[in-house]
Protein backbone atom coordinates (compact mmCIF):
# COMPACT_ATOMS: atom_id res chain seq x y z
CA UNK A 1 0.00 0.00 0.00
CA UNK A 2 1.43 3.28 -0.92
CA UNK A 3 0.57 6.38 0.65
CA UNK A 4 1.12 10.01 -1.64
CA UNK A 5 1.51 13.05 0.33
CA UNK A 6 2.64 15.86 -1.44
CA UNK A 7 5.00 16.99 1.58
CA UNK A 8 2.13 18.20 3.90
CA UNK A 9 4.08 17.71 7.53
CA UNK A 10 1.13 16.76 8.92
CA UNK A 11 2.44 13.75 10.60
CA UNK A 12 1.52 11.38 8.48
CA UNK A 13 5.16 10.28 7.44
CA UNK A 14 5.91 9.89 10.97
CA UNK A 15 2.52 8.04 11.35
CA UNK A 16 3.43 5.13 8.79
CA UNK A 17 6.99 5.14 9.47
CA UNK A 18 5.31 3.99 13.19
CA UNK A 19 3.04 1.85 12.07
CA UNK A 20 5.77 -0.79 11.17
CA UNK A 21 4.12 -2.28 8.05
CA UNK A 22 5.98 -3.98 5.76
CA UNK A 23 3.49 -3.78 3.04
CA UNK A 24 2.34 -0.04 3.40
CA UNK A 25 4.80 2.88 2.96
CA UNK A 26 4.46 6.73 2.22
CA UNK A 27 6.15 8.41 -0.65
CA UNK A 28 6.64 12.07 0.16
CA UNK A 29 6.44 14.41 -2.86
CA UNK A 30 8.38 17.90 -2.89
CA UNK A 31 7.83 18.55 -6.84
CA UNK A 32 4.63 19.05 -9.25
CA UNK A 33 2.22 18.76 -6.58
CA UNK A 34 -1.43 17.58 -7.23
CA UNK A 35 -3.46 14.45 -7.10
CA UNK A 36 -3.48 13.68 -10.54
CA UNK A 37 0.40 13.72 -10.50
CA UNK A 38 0.20 11.89 -7.34
CA UNK A 39 -1.85 9.12 -8.64
CA UNK A 40 0.52 8.61 -11.57
CA UNK A 41 3.52 8.80 -9.48
CA UNK A 42 1.93 5.75 -7.67
CA UNK A 43 0.87 4.05 -9.55
CA UNK A 44 4.64 3.97 -11.48
CA UNK A 45 6.21 3.15 -8.18
CA UNK A 46 3.54 0.17 -7.77
CA UNK A 47 4.83 -3.36 -8.19
CA UNK A 48 1.96 -5.72 -8.52
CA UNK A 49 -0.42 -6.06 -11.26
CA UNK A 50 -3.63 -4.74 -10.11
CA UNK A 51 -3.71 -1.40 -9.54
CA UNK A 52 -6.38 0.49 -6.64
CA UNK A 53 -6.33 4.28 -6.13
CA UNK A 54 -8.83 6.04 -3.75
CA UNK A 55 -8.75 8.50 -1.20
CA UNK A 56 -7.39 8.59 2.24
CA UNK A 57 -9.94 10.11 4.22
CA UNK A 58 -11.81 7.15 3.94
CA UNK A 59 -14.95 8.82 1.64
CA UNK A 60 -14.43 5.94 -0.69
CA UNK A 61 -15.62 2.59 1.04
CA UNK A 62 -12.33 0.39 1.23
CA UNK A 63 -14.42 -2.72 1.63
CA UNK A 64 -15.65 -2.36 -2.09
CA UNK A 65 -12.03 -3.30 -3.45
CA UNK A 66 -12.45 -6.83 -3.77
CA UNK A 67 -15.51 -6.71 -5.76
CA UNK A 68 -13.49 -4.02 -8.07
CA UNK A 69 -10.87 -6.63 -8.24
CA UNK A 70 -13.31 -9.20 -9.22
CA UNK A 71 -15.05 -7.15 -11.84
CA UNK A 72 -11.72 -6.22 -13.29
CA UNK A 73 -10.62 -10.20 -13.34
CA UNK A 74 -13.35 -10.50 -15.53
CA UNK A 75 -12.62 -8.92 -18.17
CA UNK A 76 -13.31 -5.55 -17.47
CA UNK A 77 -10.57 -2.73 -18.89
CA UNK A 78 -11.45 -0.68 -15.74
CA UNK A 79 -13.58 -0.37 -12.55
CA UNK A 80 -15.19 2.66 -10.95
CA UNK A 81 -16.42 2.86 -7.63
CA UNK A 82 -19.30 4.90 -9.02
CA UNK A 83 -22.18 7.52 -7.30
CA UNK A 84 -24.85 7.05 -10.18
CA UNK A 85 -25.07 3.58 -10.75
CA UNK A 86 -28.08 1.92 -9.51
CA UNK A 87 -27.76 0.74 -5.98
CA UNK A 88 -25.03 3.72 -4.95
CA UNK A 89 -25.34 6.89 -2.86
CA UNK A 90 -24.13 10.00 -1.32
CA UNK A 91 -23.98 11.25 2.10
CA UNK A 92 -27.35 13.29 2.63
CA UNK A 93 -24.84 16.48 3.41
CA UNK A 94 -23.11 16.14 0.63
CA UNK A 95 -24.83 19.07 -1.34
CA UNK A 96 -27.02 20.10 -4.05
CA UNK A 97 -24.53 22.50 -5.07
CA UNK A 98 -21.80 20.00 -4.91
CA UNK A 99 -23.90 17.29 -6.79
CA UNK A 100 -25.02 19.91 -9.50
CA UNK A 101 -20.94 20.81 -10.09
CA UNK A 102 -20.42 16.76 -10.64
CA UNK A 103 -23.55 16.00 -12.74
CA UNK A 104 -22.15 19.11 -14.99
CA UNK A 105 -18.92 18.16 -14.87
CA UNK A 106 -19.99 14.51 -15.90
CA UNK A 107 -22.23 15.81 -19.18
CA UNK A 108 -19.09 17.95 -20.26
CA UNK A 109 -17.32 14.66 -20.49
CA UNK A 110 -20.33 12.87 -21.89
CA UNK A 111 -18.52 12.78 -25.62
CA UNK A 112 -15.40 10.90 -24.29
CA UNK A 113 -17.17 8.38 -22.36
CA UNK A 114 -20.56 6.69 -21.72
CA UNK A 115 -19.03 6.14 -17.93
CA UNK A 116 -21.64 7.52 -15.17
CA UNK A 117 -19.05 8.60 -13.30
CA UNK A 118 -15.69 9.41 -14.72
CA UNK A 119 -15.14 11.93 -11.68
CA UNK A 120 -14.91 9.31 -9.64
CA UNK A 121 -11.71 9.25 -7.68
CA UNK A 122 -12.30 5.43 -7.23
CA UNK A 123 -11.05 2.91 -9.39
CA UNK A 124 -9.16 -0.13 -10.28
CA UNK A 125 -7.25 -0.98 -13.26
CA UNK A 126 -4.28 -3.28 -15.19
CA UNK A 127 -0.94 -2.52 -14.14
CA UNK A 128 0.62 -3.45 -17.75
CA UNK A 129 -2.29 -1.08 -19.12
CA UNK A 130 -0.88 1.81 -17.06
CA UNK A 131 2.34 1.19 -18.37
CA UNK A 132 1.63 1.35 -21.92
CA UNK A 133 0.41 4.61 -21.74
CA UNK A 134 3.28 7.24 -22.11
CA UNK A 135 1.40 10.55 -22.73
CA UNK A 136 -0.56 11.15 -19.89
CA UNK A 137 -0.48 15.23 -19.22
CA UNK A 138 -3.48 15.61 -16.27
CA UNK A 139 -4.70 19.28 -15.26
CA UNK A 140 -6.64 19.25 -12.03
CA UNK A 141 -7.73 16.26 -10.19
CA UNK A 142 -9.92 13.79 -12.62
CA UNK A 143 -7.14 11.44 -13.16
CA UNK A 144 -9.84 8.34 -13.99
CA UNK A 145 -10.99 10.23 -17.00
CA UNK A 146 -7.58 10.69 -18.00
CA UNK A 147 -6.75 7.08 -17.92
CA UNK A 148 -9.91 6.34 -19.41
CA UNK A 149 -9.54 8.30 -22.93
CA UNK A 150 -5.34 7.81 -23.20
CA UNK A 151 -5.87 4.11 -22.29
CA UNK A 152 -8.44 4.18 -24.97
CA UNK A 153 -10.57 2.21 -22.56
CA UNK A 154 -14.30 1.04 -23.97
CA UNK A 155 -15.18 -1.69 -20.90
CA UNK A 156 -15.28 0.02 -18.08
CA UNK A 157 -17.25 -1.24 -15.50
CA UNK A 158 -19.21 0.73 -12.50
CA UNK A 159 -19.44 -0.91 -8.89
CA UNK A 160 -22.35 1.38 -6.40
CA UNK A 161 -20.57 2.56 -3.75
CA UNK A 162 -21.88 4.53 -1.08
CA UNK A 163 -19.68 8.14 -0.48
CA UNK A 164 -18.95 9.54 2.42
CA UNK A 165 -18.41 13.22 3.08
CA UNK A 166 -15.07 13.95 4.97
CA UNK A 167 -15.10 13.88 8.34
CA UNK A 168 -11.63 16.13 8.49
CA UNK A 169 -9.89 18.91 6.21
CA UNK A 170 -11.08 20.71 3.13
CA UNK A 171 -12.35 20.31 -0.08
CA UNK A 172 -9.71 21.16 -2.62
CA UNK A 173 -12.52 21.54 -5.32
CA UNK A 174 -12.29 25.70 -5.94
CA UNK A 175 -13.28 27.58 -8.75
CA UNK A 176 -9.27 27.51 -9.81
CA UNK A 177 -9.95 24.17 -9.92
CA UNK A 178 -13.11 23.89 -11.75
CA UNK A 179 -11.34 25.90 -14.76
CA UNK A 180 -7.88 23.37 -14.92
CA UNK A 181 -11.04 20.76 -15.63
CA UNK A 182 -11.98 22.93 -18.53
CA UNK A 183 -8.61 22.87 -19.93
CA UNK A 184 -8.36 19.58 -18.70
CA UNK A 185 -11.64 18.79 -21.03
CA UNK A 186 -10.40 20.77 -24.03
CA UNK A 187 -6.78 18.74 -24.28
CA UNK A 188 -9.03 14.98 -23.70
CA UNK A 189 -10.80 16.48 -26.85
CA UNK A 190 -7.95 17.43 -28.89
CA UNK A 191 -6.21 13.72 -28.31
CA UNK A 192 -9.96 12.10 -28.72
CA UNK A 193 -10.95 14.33 -31.80
CA UNK A 194 -7.90 16.20 -33.03
CA UNK A 195 -9.08 17.18 -36.79
CA UNK A 196 -12.79 18.24 -35.56
CA UNK A 197 -11.45 20.84 -32.90
CA UNK A 198 -9.04 22.03 -34.83
CA UNK A 199 -11.32 22.58 -37.10
CA UNK A 200 -14.09 24.00 -34.38
CA UNK A 201 -11.32 25.94 -32.89
CA UNK A 202 -10.50 27.50 -36.31
CA UNK A 203 -14.42 28.29 -36.72
CA UNK A 204 -15.00 29.69 -33.59
CA UNK A 205 -12.04 32.52 -34.25
CA UNK A 206 -13.39 33.15 -37.69
CA UNK A 207 -17.06 33.94 -36.35
CA UNK A 208 -15.43 36.01 -33.05
CA UNK A 209 -13.76 38.17 -36.09
CA UNK A 210 -17.25 38.44 -37.92
CA UNK A 211 -19.33 39.19 -35.32
CA UNK A 212 -16.72 41.97 -34.31
CA UNK A 213 -16.84 43.75 -37.24
CA UNK A 214 -20.30 43.67 -37.11
CA UNK A 215 -20.59 45.14 -34.34
CA UNK A 216 -18.50 48.01 -35.01
CA UNK A 217 -20.37 48.40 -38.51
CA UNK A 218 -23.31 49.28 -36.40
CA UNK A 219 -21.66 51.26 -33.54
CA UNK A 220 -20.74 53.61 -36.54
CA UNK A 221 -24.39 53.25 -38.49
CA UNK A 222 -25.79 53.90 -35.17
CA UNK A 223 -23.70 57.14 -34.66
CA UNK A 224 -24.08 58.17 -38.35
CA UNK A 225 -20.80 59.35 -39.40
CA UNK A 226 -20.73 60.49 -43.07
CA UNK A 227 -19.98 57.66 -45.53
CA UNK A 228 -17.58 58.60 -47.91
CA UNK A 229 -17.97 56.52 -51.57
Amino acid sequence: MLFLDDNSQDGSAEAVAAAGYDWARIIVRTQDRGLSPAVIDGFAAAQYPVLVCMDCDLSHPPEKVPQMILALNTGQQMVIGSRYVPGASTDDDWGFLRWLNSVVATLLARPLTSVRDPMSGFFAMRKGDFDSVNDLNPVGYKIALELVVKCGFENVGEVPIHFTDRIHGESKLTFKEQLKYIQHLRRLYLHRFANAMYLAQFLVVGASGVVVNLAVLSLLLVMGPPLRP
